[in-house]
C-alpha cells in the first residue's frame, strides 16, 4: 500500500495528505487506473480520512482522480487528449515567454536557472532513478523563466492543465533518460543569455513538442503500460 514521505514543517493534515497523494500520483507509485480508498489513504498517512476527503475532491479537480458511482475511487488513467492540449498550451506560450526573456531577464533569475540545471546535472552523475526528483527540477526550471518576465500565474494556468502531460514526461524519462531534457534546459538558458531570439522557436520545439513523437509507442497494446492509458477518445495524437 502507499506510503507517506515524512511531513514537512508547518504542514496541516490536508497540506501534507495533498502533497504526499498528489505525489504519489506524479511518480506512478500511484499507478494510472488503481483502486484508492479513503480509509486506506487515512491509515497509510495517520490521519483523520476528513483532509483525505477535501483533498480527494481537489485531485479529480485536477483530473488525477476519477469517482465512479457505486464503483469506487481510481487513479485516472493518462489521456492523449490532455496532454496533446498541455503541449500546445505549453509551446504556444512559453515560445512568447522565451522571447520575452531574450528581450529582457534578470540576471538574479538566470542564475537560478544554472543552479537548477546544476542539481539536475547531480541527479544524472549519481544515476539515479528518481523520476519525481529530477521532475520537480525541470517544473522549476520553466517556472522561473516565467517567473522572471511576471508571468508566474501563467505558468499555474499552464500547471493546472499539464498533469496528465507531467506524468507522460515522467513516464518517457523513467524508460529514457533525463540527460536530453538536461541538455535541452542549458540550450534554452544559452538562448536566454544570448539574446538569440531567432533559435527561440526551435529550442522550444525541440523541448516541448518533439519528445511526443514518441510517446505513442507507450500506450500501444503490446506496452507494458498500456493499461495505464485511456484511450476512449479516439482522435489522432502525437502525429
Amino acid at each position: 500500500m502507499f506510503k507517506g514521505s515524512a511531513r514537512l514543517a508547518g504542514e496541516n493534515n490536508k497540506e501534507y495528505s495533498y502533497r504526499v497523494i498528489k505525489e504519489g500520483i506524479m511518480s506512478l507509485k500511484l499507478r494510472p487506473g488503481q483502486a484508492i480508498s479513503e480509509v486506506e489513504l487515512a491509515d497509510a498517512l495517520q490521519i483523520s480520512r476528513t483532509p483525505i476527503r477535501e483533498v480527494m475532491g481537489k485531485l479529480r479537480e485536477e483530473h488525477l482522480v476519477e469517482v465512479l458511482p457505486q464503483v469506487g475511487s481510481y487513479i485516472s488513467k493518462i489521456k492523449p487528449q490532455l496532454i496533446e492540449e498541455a503541449a500546445f498550451m505549453r509551446y504556444t506560450l512559453e515560445k512568447e515567454i522565451m522571447k520575452m526573456a531574450c528581450d529582457s531577464f534578470p540576471e538574479d533569475k538566470l542564475r537560478e536557472l544554472k543552479r537548477n540545471v546544476a542539481l539536475q546535472e547531480e541527479i544524472i552523475e549519481r544515476k539515479a532513478t528518481d523520476g519525481l526528483a529530477f521532475h520537480k527540477l525541470d517544473t522549476k526550471f520553466h517556472s522561473i523563466i516565467f517567473q522572471g518576465n511576471n508571468k508566474e500565474h501563467v505558468w499555474d494556468a499552464i500547471t493546472r492543465l499539464s498533469t496528465h502531460y507531467n506524468r507522460m514526461r515522467v513516464l518517457s524519462e523513467m524508460e529514457n533518460s533525463f540527460y536530453t531534457a538536461f541538455i535541452e534546459h542549458k540550450n534554452i538558458i544559452k538562448v536566454i543569455e544570448e539574446k538569440d531570439i531567432e533559435h527561440v522557436e526551435e529550442v522550444v520545439h525541440t523541448h516541448i513538442l518533439k519528445p511526443t513523437k514518441n510517446w505513442g509507442k507507450l500506450y500501444q497494446p503490446d506496452s507494458p503500460y498500456a493499461d495505464y492509458f485511456d484511450l476512449s477518445y479516439k482522435m489522432p495524437i502525437f502525429q
